[in-house]
């Protein structure tokens, strides 16, 4: 896997550079090495743009496969994996496993193998470059810390997301002891790979690595776009380690910073539909081109009703009917999903679908058959896409009804401001936690009073709520609920135990392994330092 992921690296940057006259007045276009994509700084920046397009792109890479790679699949694969995105029927089977829980507890699972597979590539191309900089006689210039501090950054997060997946959740488990992943640091022959080390080993490499990024970045060029790793990203890329091991200060002070010039967005920005980067709120983001788009492998495919696909025609997204119900009717986010919408699925897994006859909220045709138009006709869907009770609208395409490309948005300033209330109410900084609520609940509610919660408790069960509502369908649910550990119990969420399966409840992680993705098997085939004993 290892040499697999160097030789990707050699074919990003020739995709990267193929374009360039330049480049290819001195380069072979059929043979890029390794020495040659990182002879200059400015071939180097092309391996991060490289970086910059996997985050959200389908990843036509040796050893992967495109149609499960990349954010743009993973941050709705966690959802549905933790019980946040609801599905209202099979579809087309997309994500079928991920809901039942047979995706991740299977070590032959083509996403669980893709995850794992990126991810490394992220660590081996930044290892690259990290190396190629700091092994030979560079001199530190602005574009020069830009690029480590870029590097050093995109490795804390591949490791991270590797660590908080692959592995028990470090609040909850004992880290020390806990196995972590492989940590490789190094680059070139003989490509050999390395033991799992502890969760411990892991979470000290990142923190050296994310600390590097953020003293990088303070003598680094500005970055072009929202695409590239900002110092303000690198903050938050570092609040989100911090909270997730418990370290309250550091994660509060780091989401603090990381929030700094993006504004909390007002109504009609929260209500525009979440497809650009160009938000206010919006610190890291990925520009999805439109030559390079994903297609029927993005996250608007996934979680945009009007998108026109199969995934979204029969199978549009729902929030839980307990949380939707909780929402204040003085709560503007109320609009971004519509508890009233007709069942027009005959095969809809509540099996209520296809007439007003089954469909509670209607007592005769006319009215369900109006309701759904107008429904089609105010978001933009066809008249080929089925509505549903409590579905989302939360998504919306620039152009909707189409399978037009749309950006993909990783980190969001409310994100940081939760992150801060939360990690001050568990330091028991009850005002502080208070304060920092009311940012966002102000911003969102007209009603919003912070004194209503004056205990640590009371605390978190808002701020858990409020994380629920606010970032539903951005990929946070699976880590909440292992840092929290909680358990998935659907049974008044909306969706059915016939879809489902194993996924509608599941006990909570510290007490049940389930929760940790499984190993690849070909990584436990191919790396002769773990063994079948140390499958998750």
């Amino acid at each position: 896997m290892r040499k697999q992921i160097y030789l990707a690296l050699t074919m990003l940057v020739f995709t990267l550079v193929s374009c360039s006259e330049e480049y290819l007045e001195n380069v072979p276009t059929d043979s890029i090495s390794e020495a040659a994509a990182l002879s200059s700084p400015e071939n180097m920046e092309l391996i991060l743009e490289g970086l910059h397009r996997m985050m959200y792109a389908q990843t036509p890479l040796e050893g992967a496969t495109w149609s499960r790679t990349g954010e743009s699949h993973f941050i709705p694969s966690l959802d549905a994996i933790g019980g946040s995105i609801i599905h209202s029927s099979p579809g087309n089977g997309w994500m079928s496993a991920d809901l039942a829980w047979n995706m991740h507890t299977n070590s032959n699972s083509t996403t669980l193998y893709n995850f794992w597979f990126q991810r490394y590539h992220f660590v081996a191309s930044a290892n690259s470059i990290i190396n190629e900089i700091e092994n030979n006689n560079y001199t530190y210039t602005e574009q020069i810390n830009n690029i480590l501090a870029q590097s050093y950054a995109y490795r804390a997060w591949a490791y991270w997301r590797l660590v908080t997946t692959f592995s028990k959740g470090y609040i909850i488990g004992d880290p020390s002891t806990d196995l972590g992943v492989p940590l490789l640091l190094e680059k070139g022959a003989p490509y050999e790979s390395a033991p799992r080390g502890t969760v411990q080993d892991v979470y000290d490499q990142i923190e050296s690595d994310i600390n590097k990024s953020v003293t990088y970045f303070q003598n680094a060029s500005a970055p072009d776009n929202k695409s590239q790793i900002s110092i303000n990203a690198a903050y938050g890329i570092k609040a989100r380690i911090a909270l997730s091991k418990g370290d309250w200060s550091t994660a509060a002070e780091s989401a603090e910073l990381a929030r700094n010039g993006y504004p909390i967005m007002g109504e009609s920005e929260w209500l525009s539909g979440f497809n650009t980067y160009d938000l206010s709120e919006v610190i890291w983001g990925g520009q999805v081109i439109d030559t390079e788009t994903n297609y029927f492998a993005s996250y608007f495919y996934y979680v945009a009703f009007a998108f026109n696909g199969s995934q979204n025609r029969s199978n549009p997204k729902l929030i839980s009917k307990e949380l939707y119900d909780a929402i204040p009717d003085t709560d503007y986010r109320n609009q971004a999903w519509l508890p009233l919408a007709p069942n027009t699925n005959p095969s809809a897994s509540n099996d209520q679908g296809g007439s007003y006859l089954t469909d509670p909220n209607y007592d005769n045709e006319d009215d369900f058959w109006d309701a759904w138009s107008e429904i089609i006709e105010t978001y933009g869907a066809t008249t080929a896409h089925n509505t549903h009770p409590y579905m989302n609208v939360k998504f919306k395409q620039e152009n909707p009804g189409s399978i037009d490309p749309d950006d993909v948005i990783y980190m969001r300033s409310s994100e940081m401001v939760l992150i801060e209330a939360e990690a001050k109410a568990m330091m028991n900084d009850i005002s502080g936690a208070q304060d920092a609520l009311d940012i966002l609940g102000s911003a969102r509610d007209t009603a919003f009073d912070k004194t209503a919660y004056a205990t640590q408790n009371a605390l978190m069960e808002q701020i858990k709520w409020q994380r629920k509502v606010e970032l539903w369908g951005e990929g946070f649910s699976y880590h909440d609920a292992i840092r929290w550990d909680e358990a998935i119990d659907h049974t008044n969420s909306g969706a059915s135990f016939n879809l489902y399966q194993d996924g509608f409840m599941q006990d909570r992680p510290s007490i049940n392994d389930d929760w940790i993705f499984k190993i690849p098997q070909q990584e436990i085939d191919a790396n002769p330092y773990i063994t079948e004993a140390e499958q998750n």
